[in-house]
């Protein structure tokens, strides 16, 4: 056999071996995956489709009576509820009324103290629900500017402002009625009152640091 004839020979054998091997790569782009089905657009095996539809957070609000209220965001309002609204006093060893006179007993309230804190309480209720109302039309007001598809920016300005200002006015209330019962109560009690609601055990110290300086 001549020396050209054999590298042939030599190099055909060799192609012939690494087929099976090239075959492979290709049938198996991507290790635990199959190969493309025939149909281009179908997603390859075990591949999960996009979904047709994603979360709508707002689906359904818009059959609300007042757009940025919840019902029951609305039925807290117009009982004067706290919502939150005191929570750097409360979180803060300054009491709220409602709390205290539900722990009377653990505080040793005096006769004369659930009488002013209920007093309290009762006043600062009456106001928070009528504040609580105006909340909920200045909110109504910033709908309505809405619906008539004519809002200028003095006019969204102003409605806007509006809603800020009876918020602040609602949470004012609050404040103001925790900062009045903590002049009820005594540094002990203060203490007492945060460990009861579950506010730690560094009440004492700051009740006597700020107790009498109302």
């Amino acid at each position: 056999m001549n020396p050209p004839r054999k590298t042939a020979i030599v190099l055909a054998f060799a192609a012939l071996s690494c087929a099976p091997t090239a075959h492979a790569q290709h049938a198996e782009p991507y290790a635990g995956s199959k190969a493309a089905p025939d149909n281009p657009m179908q997603p390859y095996a075990g591949s999960k489709a996009a979904p047709h539809t994603r979360a709508q957070p707002y689906a359904g609000q818009d059959a609300r009576e007042v757009k940025a209220l919840s019902q029951d965001e609305v039925k807290q309002y117009l009982s004067g509820s706290g919502m939150g609204y005191a929570r750097a006093a409360e979180l803060n060893h300054y009491p709220g009324p409602m709390h205290v006179l539900e722990l009377g007993d653990e505080l040793q309230l005096t006769a004369e103290q659930r009488r002013r804190t209920q007093a309290l309480m009762d006043a600062h209720k009456t106001q928070a629900r009528a504040l609580g109302r105006t909340v909920i039309d200045a909110e109504s007001a910033l709908d309505a500017l809405f619906r008539s598809s004519n809002v200028s920016e003095a006019d969204l300005a102003a409605r806007v402002r509006a809603v800020a200002a009876a918020q602040g006015d609602y949470r004012l209330s609050h404040l103001e009625t925790h900062r009045r019962t903590r002049a009820l109560l005594t540094p002990e009690q203060i203490a007492r009152y945060d460990s009861l609601r579950g506010y730690g055990a560094e009440g004492t110290a700051a009740a006597h640091e700020g107790h009498g300086k109302h």
